[in-house]
């Protein structure tokens, strides 16, 4: 059986469970309280996800473990888009940071500059709305290839939920768009702090 150490309000944590959902993929949650206690897994941060013997630890690293290993089709990490698909998974896990920082700051007062942090967040959301809509010129509806990957599912949460640090997705048309699409895959799985109106 596999099972998570989650954070309910982590967007890294919510990347796993959409993932595990758009999977259909049974498995236990333990909840780990983060905040504000800075409780961690014996791994350190979460999520963490165990599959028997297997234990992974990092956001990106557990979308692919899945991917790989719970998706014979081969369709969430296609082998003709993985080049494609590991650069947003490291764009996920270091420009997107910046809005996940800001969150912090914004809703648990986390120390911070909250300013600064997002105009970096600001300028992530503009190089990932470029892209899209490059790729919409181009005839494709999603990050890379011809279907969503799990770069999708990376980047979905820290998208949307930029608005907690104060930032809305009105000058981003193109990702506007395309998170529509990917609300509408089917097992698709909400989060607390994520509006259900876009």
């Amino acid at each position: 059986m596999l099972r998570l150490h989650d954070y309910v309000l982590s967007a890294e944590c919510y990347a796993v469970r959409l993932m595990l959902a758009l999977l259909g993929l049974a498995h236990e949650r333990r909840a780990v309280d983060l905040y504000p206690g800075a409780a961690t897994t014996p791994w350190g941060d979460v999520p963490v996800l165990e599959d028997g013997d297997d234990v992974v630890t990092d956001p990106g690293l557990i979308l692919t473990y899945l991917a790989r290993a719970h998706d014979p089709s081969g369709r969430w990490l296609p082998a003709e888009s993985a080049a494609v698909v590991s650069r947003w998974l490291a764009f996920a896990a270091t420009d997107l940071t910046a809005l996940r920082d800001a969150r912090r700051v914004a809703i648990l007062a986390a120390p911070g500059d909250l300013d600064a942090l997002n105009r970096k967040g600001y300028m992530a959301l503009r190089a990932l709305d470029d892209h899209l809509a490059t790729r919409r010129l181009e005839g494709a509806d999603w990050l890379a290839g011809d279907g969503p990957t799990v770069a999708d599912i990376a980047v979905f949460p820290a998208v949307m939920l930029s608005h907690d640090s104060g930032i809305g997705l009105e000058d981003f048309p193109s990702l506007n768009l395309w998170q529509r699409r990917l609300r509408q895959l089917p097992g698709f799985v909400g989060m607390p702090g994520i509006p259900d109106y876009f």
